[in-house]
């Protein structure tokens, strides 16, 4: 899919107080590695070798929120960006937040958050039959209490089929949205200083058509 615009920012939207209350939460929780895709086993149960296969991509500890409030705040961002960008996704549910603390010599590598195939548990209806749409991350840290961990994309599409790899600057100022669809692209580069908070939001739909 041709895309005039592959992200929609919003620059230090959140106050300083705001992403602190944020942080708070997230760390008030147990976190653990995080998994990629849709691999269902136990987080806290891979063996080693499976924890050394994961890190080669994935790198990072999460944990998960699902505060009323959060979504109240960041839902205008994103219906904001849908509609300025030009995509006009219709979309209608939004995943848990996923808290992420990328600490030193973490990243995760190059992804992109949609899956081949729609969610097909139809036991839950806020997921069956729905693809994620349009992915959102937030900063939460002052780009001065870490190094690294840049947010780039990869548009896929340039001259010659040639990656048109972009580092996402706009996500440095604390506070700061990024919204993208989900079939874009992405990596988180290494930390080399300190530590680098993040919140990611997945909002879903039926698949396109």
């Amino acid at each position: 899919m041709n895309l005039e615009n592959y992200y929609w920012f919003f620059e230090s939207v959140l106050t300083p107080e705001t992403c602190d209350k944020i942080i708070k939460l997230g760390l008030e929780k147990k976190d653990h590695l995080a998994i990629t895709g849709l691999d269902k086993k136990d987080p806290l149960k891979l063996s080693i070798k499976e924890k050394k296969d994961l890190k080669k991509k994935r790198n990072s500890n999460v944990t998960w929120l699902n505060d009323e409030w959060i979504y109240n705040t960041i839902h205008p961002y994103i219906h904001a960006a849908n509609k300025n960008a030009g995509w006009n996704f219709n979309w209608d549910w939004s995943e848990s937040c996923q808290f992420t603390k990328y600490k030193l010599n973490q990243y995760y590598d190059w992804h992109c958050d949609s899956y081949s195939t729609p969610y097909q548990d139809p036991n839950d209806t806020n997921y069956f039959g729905k693809i994620r749409k349009l992915s959102v991350t937030i900063s939460l840290s002052d780009p001065k209490d870490y190094k690294g961990g840049e947010l780039e994309f990869d548009f896929r599409n340039g001259d010659n089929g040639k990656p048109a790899i972009r580092k996402c600057t706009e996500i440095l100022p604390r506070g700061s949205i990024v919204v993208f669809p989900s079939f874009v692209w992405h990596r988180v580069k290494s930390v080399t200083k300190g530590t680098r908070y993040s919140l990611v939001i997945w909002n879903l739909g039926h698949p396109f058509k």
